[in-house]
């Protein structure tokens, strides 16, 4: 059974939407921890409601970045965590922690990358710049994490139509369903075996290699 983490920062809603597709069955996995750097996070709420373990990393705790991201890295390597899913984690993973798990790091982002993404483009940013630039759609994606913020290889994209009429938060509504339907999806096709990466690219396919 995949073994996943899931990093939060905030409400935790696509952390409750992967919660939803295991206890669905539609997802063979199992949640074995939650970490936040908020410690009135919501997220935290969500998973002490379903019985999963949660830590806390935060600056009061560990004040120095270099003690939180090691004591991060222990806490996914004593759990044998097999993925980490950054759910609207705000804080940079070492480089330490993304070559430990390597091309098992996803995260989730509200723009269609590489549009509005990369450093200071994260929550309500992302959907305020894509309104002023006057964009007509944007939309979710998921990808693999590596040294680069938001450059890793993209597992799984989709648009929303942007109106006029749209502002930041009607946008924001539009791009967070898109995000609880791509996130247990993606992380569905990484317990299925079905992610190649290929040259920066990620391949999906059909059946599990044997």
């Amino acid at each position: 059974m995949l073994k996943i983490a899931v990093l939060i920062s905030g409400g935790g809603t696509n952390l409750q939407a992967l919660i939803n597709a295991i206890e669905g069955k539609e997802l063979a996995a199992e949640i074995n921890l939650v970490i936040s750097n908020k410690r009135d996070a919501y997220g935290l709420i969500r998973a002490k409601n379903h019985r999963i373990s949660t830590e806390i990393l935060d600056i009061k705790k560990y004040p120095l970045r270099e003690e939180r991201q090691k004591a991060l890295l222990q806490l996914l390597l004593d759990h044998k965590i097999d993925l980490v899913v950054l759910a609207g984690y705000l804080d940079i993973l070492s480089e330490g922690i993304i070559k430990e798990y390597e091309n098992r790091i996803m995260n989730i982002h509200p723009s269609l990358i590489p549009s509005f993404s990369g450093k200071g483009f994260y929550g309500e940013r992302v959907h305020k710049e894509a309104i002023r630039r006057g964009v007509k759609i944007s939309g979710a994606t998921v990808h693999f994490v590596n040294e680069e913020t938001d450059g890793g290889p993209i597992i799984l994209q989709e648009a929303v139509a942007v109106e006029f009429c749209d502002d930041e938060e009607s946008l924001q509504k539009k791009v967070l369903a898109l995000e609880h339907k791509l996130l247990p999806r993606a992380v569905k096709l990484f317990a299925e075996g079905r992610l190649k990466i290929v040259d920066d690219r990620v391949e999906i396919i059909n059946e599990i290699e044997s």
